[in-house]
């Protein structure tokens, strides 16, 4: 079992781990019971930004249309379309040795498909968590959950990882957006 965060709180990745060059960032969450007529289907993403905390294109977006960098630094392993089971709903893998040297963060985020058309939030969601595991040994060293409750948001950003000098480093964030992940695509610098 891994540390234990609670919001806002950083942790060291690469320097506190000699040896770390890949993870797994594990995503999951439950929905409460919910009688709207729809499944839910939430989606992770991540955002490769800079200094100024924008994506350079459309390729430093990776999400279930665009699984995986050009760099092979960030990949996503596909959607789950929901939620089902124990365990992650989601995965990303990152390379530290591949991320390209333009990006500064990589903000990891959740969001509801076509929340506002079936009318649902995160306000029905709970149990969400993000983990990180060393890719090499499947050795949980990190999770955050996010005990939160949130009411009309579409969007929540979980977590980040970001570079400082020659080392990454992991932010638990939980902060929620409305507005779904069209929101988040302007946050980051994407035309929607």
């Amino acid at each position: 079992m891994g540390i234990q965060l609670s919001k806002g709180q950083r942790i060291d990745l690469t320097k506190t781990n000699p040896g770390l060059t890949k993870v797994i960032i594990g995503l999951g969450w439950d929905t409460n019971k919910y009688s709207g007529g729809h499944d839910f289907d939430l989606d992770a993403s991540a955002f490769l930004v800079d200094e100024n905390n924008k994506c350079a294109n459309d390729h430093d977006f990776i999400f279930y249309n665009n699984l995986q960098h050009p760099s092979g630094a960030v990949i996503h392993t596909g959607d789950n379309r929901t939620g089902e089971g124990d365990g992650d709903d989601e995965q990303l893998v990152v390379d530290f040795t591949k991320i390209p040297s333009h990006v500064d963060r990589i903000g990891i985020t959740v969001t509801i498909h076509e929340a506002e058309l079936r009318q649902q939030n995160f306000g029905q969601v709970s149990n969400a968590f993000v983990r990180l595991v060393d890719e090499s040994n499947d050795q949980e060293l990190l999770r955050f959950d996010l005990g939160e409750v949130f009411s009309i948001e579409t969007a929540v950003v979980f977590c980040e990882l970001y570079r400082n000098g020659n080392d990454w480093k992991f932010n638990a964030i939980g902060s929620g957006f409305s507005g779904g992940l069209a929101a988040l695509c302007r946050n980051y610098g994407l035309q929607v």
